[in-house]
């Protein structure tokens, strides 16, 4: 390990062994023993000079590449770690470094071993041309391979993440944790267009459009890599079984507009109480990876419920953006690859209908939910907390293993818009909410749900 001080860096930034010393348990990091090739003089563009920029790399930060590559624990979770050494030639990709991370994706899937990227870097080295922009190809296909062995990623991107390293490495992982006001953008800062707004090209940037999932201090890291990569290397057959009801519900609803009554009601418990209440302790996932998040509509992550890892997608009782459901579709398909069950929580009167919901594609973000939800290989299971509003909460529903509690609805449509279509007056909405047949015990009669949670 070097012998400089974190904080005795003029940059402020962590070498590759500082990073790893960070978030490490103590004394469990081991280096892989990888072999790198013999390149030809001065590269493979015979690049004057490349050679002595290698050599003054070397010299000065003590490694032979931009990476280190090796295994350790977090919280007492084993895994591989890939981090960069950004004093060498600003962390980028050659073909030797190309080499290494293949080499040590390959070990991570050979010992069942979820993958802990540390990224800074600049993009490819420029001294060996396309050779080295290529090595983002072999870096997506060690990442695709090891997604497809049901093994976990998780990047932590550094200052700076840029170019091809975090459209691969970083970007392309299954969780993404930033550091604070880190560089990080897909154009370097001497790429980029002369007016362009710096503050765009951030961590938090990035965290404001969907594509990191949390903003960490480096203090902190090793305590937020040790609750993830646990959650997420715990694979389970068994489904969730459903939460049991909070508050006193005073039973099933008499009427279908008592069922909306009181799944409207303000007092009603939300999702966030009922995911504290299951959860020993949980972790959320940000966005959508597509440029949008929907905090206040649908909460996603990992939780550990009883011993086991348990996936969480909750609609919170508002309109659910498009971005929401991406993020749920995300969600799913992630513990899908992984093995973890999922719990899912239904409360929305619709999903969002405004223009900008168009815009953002509403109906397609839907669609891929329904797919993800209908295509999974885990177990599923849904709750009905409050309102069930249409396919807007459909769409997050288990078909064969939703449960419903005494406190809420499921209806084809709110029985106010039903009663306008059919031109009924005021009056008649009442009726028309009983006509529909949307209260807990009526679905299950319908075969609509299993069954209602609680007494």
């Amino acid at each position: 390990m070097s012998d400089r001080p974190l904080s005795d860096q003029a940059t402020g930034r962590h070498s590759a062994r500082e990073i790893v010393t960070l978030v490490t348990d103590d004394s469990t990091f081991a280096e892989l023993p990888l072999s790198i090739r013999n390149p030809r003089p001065d590269g493979p563009l015979a690049w004057p000079g490349y050679d002595a920029s290698l050599a003054r790399a070397a010299e000065r930060t003590g490694e032979q590449e931009s990476v280190v590559c090796g295994t350790a624990r977090i919280g007492g979770a084993r895994a591989v770690l890939i981090a960069f050494e950004f004093g060498f030639l600003g962390g980028s990709l050659g073909q030797r470094t190309g080499d290494l991370l293949e080499a040590a994706y390959t070990y991570a899937r050979e010992h069942r071993l979820p993958v802990v990227p540390l990224v800074a870097t600049g993009g490819s080295r420029m001294q060996e041309g396309m050779l080295a922009l290529t090595q983002l190809q072999r870096v997506a296909r060690q990442s695709a391979l090891t997604r497809e062995a049901g093994l976990a990623q998780v990047a932590v991107v550094r200052d700076p993440t840029t170019g091809g390293g975090w459209a691969t490495l970083g970007a392309g992982a299954d969780v993404v944790l930033a550091l604070p006001g880190a560089q990080v953008g897909f154009a370097g800062s001497r790429v980029r267009p002369a007016d362009a707004d710096p503050a765009a090209y951030t961590a938090e940037a990035q965290l404001a459009a969907g594509a990191v999932d949390a903003v960490v201090r480096p203090e902190e890291l090793r305590e937020a890599l040790g609750r993830w990569l646990p959650l997420l290397t715990s694979p389970s057959g068994t489904p969730a079984p459903p939460p049991e009801p909070l508050g006193g519900s005073g039973g099933l609803p008499g009427t279908g507009w008592d069922a909306v009554r009181r799944a409207r009601s303000p007092r009603r418990p939300r999702a966030a109480a009922y995911l504290d209440a299951y959860f020993t302790h949980r972790v959320a996932i940000s966005g959508d990876r597509c440029g949008g998040t929907d905090p206040d509509g649908m909460l996603c992550g990992f939780g550990e419920h009883r011993g086991r890892t348990v996936a969480y997608a909750a609609q919170t009782g508002t309109a659910t953006r498009p971005a929401g459901y991406r993020t749920a579709a995300r969600l799913i398909r992630l513990a899908d690859r992984l093995g973890i069950p999922v719990l899912t929580l239904v409360d929305t009167p619709g999903a969002a209908n405004d223009a900008e919901a168009e815009r953002e594609g509403a109906g397609a973000a839907i669609a891929d939910l329904f797919v993800a939800v209908a295509g999974a290989r885990t177990p599923v299971t849904s709750l009905v907390i409050g309102e069930g509003g249409s396919g807007g909460a459909l769409a997050l529903a288990a078909p064969g293993n939703t449960w419903a509690t005494a406190d809420s609805y499921f209806s084809v449509i709110a029985p106010e818009l039903a009663a306008a279509i059919l031109k009924r007056p005021p009056r008649e909405v009442e009726p028309t909410a009983d006509q529909l047949r949307i209260r807990p015990q009526d679905l299950v009669e319908l075969g609509v749900i299993r069954g209602t949670v609680g007494p």
